[in-house]
């Protein structure tokens, strides 16, 4: 009678420990999987940073602000012609 409660507490421990191993397996897969789509996130961001500071740092020179001028406020230089194309 001892030997088959001891069998039975044996083989419910085992199911136990394999029950246990594979929900922190699956847990684990997660946060693997989150882990990789911050990295992602972080170096996009990262990478926007760049820019914006590169931005920042040309944003009073001349070229900037003819370029700003040009594309955003349609204003151009003094006796500079503009051509249109209207075939679209």
């Amino acid at each position: 009678m001892k030997k088959i409660y001891k069998n039975i507490l044996i083989i419910a421990f085992f199911i136990y420990f394999i029950v246990t191993v594979i929900s922190q397996q699956k847990t684990l897969n997660q946060y693997k999987t989150e882990a990789a789509t911050y990295s992602k996130e972080l170096e996009e961001v990262q990478n926007t940073n760049e820019e914006l500071t590169k931005t920042k740092e040309n944003v009073n020179s001349p070229e900037y602000i003819e370029e700003v001028a040009r594309e955003k406020l349609d204003m151009y230089l003094p006796n500079e012609r503009v051509y249109i194309d209207m075939t679209k």
